[in-house]
């Protein structure tokens, strides 16, 4: 019975990753709603509530299990490709899973089950459908780290936005309708510029499979170069507003800050949906092989990320309250991420995957950590002005003191190993003295801004008695979930060898575009064309129709 269900598994897992999410939402939407949830006042709302609560958190620990199934698989280096309604690629619909796909589904799942846990101690009832909405924008996620048609990277972008869109403004309140109104309309805009660039695409290659598009655009030249060239950029804007990379990051710090907290925990993925996207597009279709449309970015992204990076710095110093501190905090670590990325060898790209790894846990941990804080400093909650002393110092000044040591990249703490890998992976490159720089100087600049926050918090305080707040500390369960995400980012210095060998293989494995056509596209299309170039007058051809189809 287990070898059975575990053939099963392994047969199906890539699909099986997204639909999980997806039954589990529609099951919680059958469920409804019932009135009067946000209080909880009778037994009947409680029961409802708890079986919704119990619903969601097995749907996202048993994701977990599988998301770690994945990594486990994709660590021998064997590609699983799951053909959707068994049509072959590029004409199908493909999932792909490999070392960098897994990873990511992993990383989400490491974020999303303390994040909702956090979220049953009380704010999932103070709007509607969360928990639904939760496993959509769970969805959204998966699908786009799995998929291997960039049509289908837009289509997973649109469901875990439109589910975004929602959750950001879960609890009401003001300044999240006035943020949820900007980040719509800038999602809205970077959505259509995505369908143009796939169309730019479209038009000189004739195909949409990422594999295909790797052989297609090596064999583009002239005025088709040109326009694939364009396309790449285009996609590059796309990706970097949605990864929150200059000029495109202004519209992240309110917007996270204003979330609520589990759901800015939550968004803390949503930036390296982006930074995924730059790696598999610019890397896998407009890497190194990809002729006259060979690294279309690389001018760009490396200047690019650096200044983000240093804004992003700059930004927490000038930040007037403990959300938007963290949340330009992202913005930084983005920069630091997309650095890696853009420097274009497999040693940077490893030392990003990790860093990547490392600053979404923490950054994580530390949205969860401003609001345990801010529930006790009475009307001031998060802003960084003097107001009454939090009922737990020692407890949260202890968990500040960690966070930030491992978002400054103190050592021994992964975001020191992250930092010190791109280091050194940077080592003899023509950019390496703005690397350095640049990380070191925002490393530096880091500890100012969070010793500026905790100093702030803990130190100066108002002498008001605060003996009638309300509660007498934090929720033991909001204590656990923010401590978990403390205790994975832990692990992985602990952990740091073989996760690293893991972004070393994920890395080369990028490197390695033939082994992925190999696997989506057959062992003997490396080199060949499986489709050729659309010219506008006649249709890309098509596989022979099955016989055991009926008609």
């Amino acid at each position: 019975m287990t070898d059975a269900i575990l053939a099963f598994w392994l047969q199906h897992a890539p699909v099986l990753s997204v639909m999980l999410p997806t039954f589990t939402a529609i099951a919680l939407l059958l469920l409804g709603e019932p009135a009067g949830a946000s209080a909880e006042s009778s037994g009947h709302v409680g029961g409802a509530l708890r079986v919704r609560r119990w619903l969601a958190m097995a749907s996202v620990l048993m994701g977990a299990v599988m998301a770690a199934g994945l990594v486990w698989h994709a660590s021998s280096g064997e590609l699983m490709v799951y053909q959707l309604g068994e049509w072959p690629a590029p004409f199908g619909i493909v999932l792909v899973v490999d070392r960098l796909s897994a990873l990511m589904v992993l990383l989400t799942y490491s974020v999303a089950v303390p994040a909702l846990w956090y979220a049953t101690g009380g704010w999932d009832c103070r709007g509607r459908h969360f928990h639904a909405l939760f496993q959509f924008q769970l969805m959204g996620l998966c699908g786009a780290f799995l998929t291997g048609d960039l049509f289908n990277l837009f289509v997973f972008f649109e469901v875990l936005l439109i589910a975004s869109y929602v959750l950001l403004v879960h609890g009401q309140g003001r300044e999240r309708f006035r943020m949820g109104v900007h980040y719509v309309v800038l999602n809205l805009a970077a959505s259509g510029l995505f369908l143009i660039g796939v169309a730019m695409l479209y038009a000189v290659t004739g195909t949409l499979n990422m594999a295909d598009l790797g052989q297609r655009v090596a064999q583009l030249q002239g005025d088709a170069a040109f326009v694939a060239r364009a396309s790449a950029l285009v996609l590059l804007v796309v990706f970097g507003l949605k990864a929150a990379l200059v000029p495109l990051y202004f519209w992240l710090p309110a917007t996270y800050a204003a979330a609520s907290a589990p759901v800015a925990a939550l968004f803390a993925i949503m930036t390296k949906v982006g930074v995924y996207s730059i790696i598999r597009v610019h890397w896998g279709i407009f890497g190194v092989g990809a002729g006259e449309a060979a690294l279309a970015a690389q001018g760009w992204l490396l200047p690019l990320a650096l200044t983000t990076s240093v804004l992003g710095v700059l930004g927490a110093l000038a930040a007037h309250s403990l959300g938007r501190l963290v949340a330009y905090l992202t913005v930084s670590s983005v920069g630091t991420i997309l650095a890696g990325v853009g420097l274009f060898t497999p040693a940077t790209l490893s030392a990003a995957l990790y860093y990547t790894l490392h600053s979404t846990v923490v950054i994580a941990g530390l949205f969860l950590l401003v609001e345990l804080m801010a529930a006790q400093r009475g009307e001031a909650q998060d802003r960084l002005r003097p107001a009454v002393a939090v009922r737990e110092p020692l407890l949260l000044g202890v968990m500040m003191i960690f966070g930030a040591a491992s978002a400054a990249g103190l050592p021994p703490l992964p975001g020191f190993l992250g930092k010190l890998m791109v280091l050194e992976s940077s080592h003899g490159l023509p950019a390496q003295a703005w690397v350095w720089s640049v990380v070191l100087l925002v490393g530096f600049f880091t500890i100012v801004g969070l010793a500026r926050a905790g100093v702030v918090v803990f130190w100066h305080v108002q002498p008001e008695e605060h003996a009638d707040a309300q509660g007498s500390g934090s929720s033991p369960k909001l204590l656990t979930a923010t401590w978990a995400l403390m205790v994975i980012t832990l692990a992985m210095a602990v952990l740091a060898a073989p996760v690293k060998r893991y972004t070393d293989d994920a890395a080369n494995q990028l490197a390695d575009t033939s082994a992925y056509v190999r696997a989506v596209l057959g062992s003997d299309a490396v080199g060949r064309s499986t489709t050729r170039p659309y010219d506008g007058t006649r249709p890309v051809t098509a596989p022979a129709p099955n016989p055991e189809i009926p008609r």
